[in-house]
C-alpha cells in the first residue's frame, strides 16, 4: 500500500466519522458503487486518475451516482474519489472498505466482527462453499443469493450486507482472505483490533474477559475476541492479533521440547 493510499483512507475515514445519517442502505449503495467500479476500469480509472483535478472528478461522481444514489453515498462517494490514492485498485478497495465502515456505523450495537469471524470459520469447514463463494465462473448476483439463504435470519442485516457483498466483488482474493480483511476494518471503524484465539476448551465469560483485558493492556487498544476451540493444542492458547503470535499452547511446548531434545 503506497502513501497516498494511506493518507486517503484516513481522510475518507474521517468524512465517514463526521457524517450523520448512515444507514445500511448508504452502506448497500457503497458496495453497489464499488462492484460497478471494480468492473468498470474507465470509470475507475477516470475518478482515481491523479492528473484529473478533483472538480472533475467530483462532476463524474455527481453524473454517474446522483441520481441514482442518496445524498450521503453521493457525498462519501466524492469524497473518496477527490483525494489521491496510489493505484486504480487501492481506490477500489478504499470504496469497499468505506462500504464496510458504513454499515458496522449503521449498526453500532451488532457484533459485526464476531459474525463475519463466525460466517468465516463456517467456510473453513466447508470446501464445497468456499469453492462456490470463491470461483471466478460464478455469477455474482447468484452468490448474494447463497449468502441470504445462508444467513437470513440468522445473522444481523449488516453481516448479510457485508459477506454477501465481499463475495460478489469480483476481486482477486479468497474469500476466507476477504471475510479476515472485513473483520478487520469493522474492529478498527469501531476503535478495537481483532484477536483469533485458539483453546482446547471454551473459555469461560470470566476468562474471555480476564484476557481481553491483558490484550487491550499489551497493545493500548481495545480487544475484540474470537475463539476457537481446537483440543489438538492439548492445553493452553495460542493468540493471533494481525502478525503478531503468541503461543503458550501446550502443543507447541512439547514440540519445542522434541526439538531440543533431538538437538
Amino acid at each position: 500500500m503506497g502513501s497516498a493510499t494511506t493518507q486517503a483512507r484516513a481522510r475518507v475515514g474521517a468524512v465517514l466519522g463526521d457524517a450523520s445519517g448512515i444507514d445500511l442502505a448508504v452502506a448497500r449503495e457503497l458496495f453497489q458503487a464499488a462492484r460497478l467500479l471494480g468492473s468498470t476500469p474507465a470509470l475507475a480509472g477516470a475518478l482515481a486518475d491523479p492528473a484529473a483535478a478533483p472538480a472533475a472528478r467530483s462532476q463524474v461522481v455527481s453524473d454517474v451516482f446522483g441520481r441514482v444514489f442518496s445524498a450521503n453515498a453521493v457525498q462519501l462517494l466524492t469524497s473518496a474519489a477527490t483525494v489521491r490514492w496510489s493505484s486504480e485498485e487501492d481506490f477500489v478497495e478504499g470504496v469497499e472498505e468505506l462500504a464496510i465502515r458504513a454499515a458496522a456505523v449503521a449498526e453500532p450495537d451488532v457484533d459485526l466482527e464476531g459474525e463475519l469471524f463466525a460466517f468465516a470459520r463456517t467456510v473453513a469447514e466447508n470446501p464445497e462453499l468456499e469453492l462456490a463463494l470463491g470461483s471466478r465462473f460464478g455469477e455474482a448476483s447468484a452468490k448474494g443469493e447463497l449468502i441470504e439463504k445462508l444467513l437470513g435470519g440468522r445473522a444481523s442485516a449488516s453481516t448479510v450486507l457485508v459477506v454477501s457483498s465481499i463475495a460478489q466483488q469480483s476481486a482477486d482474493r479468497r474469500i476466507r482472505q476477504a471475510l479476515s480483511w472485513a473483520m478487520g476494518i469493522a474492529a478498527a471503524q469501531r476503535g478495537r483490533v481483532v484477536a483469533s484465539v485458539v483453546s482446547a476448551t471454551a473459555l469461560t465469560p470470566a476468562q474471555a474477559e480476564r484476557l481481553r483485558q491483558a490484550l487491550a493492556a499489551k497493545y493500548g487498544t481495545e480487544i475484540s475476541l474470537n475463539t476457537v476451540i481446537d483440543p489438538t493444542i492439548v492445553g493452553g492458547l495460542r493468540v493471533q492479533i494481525a502478525d503478531d503470535v503468541i503461543d503458550a499452547s501446550i502443543s507447541a511446548k512439547l514440540a519445542d521440547l522434541r526439538q531440543r531434545l533431538a538437538g
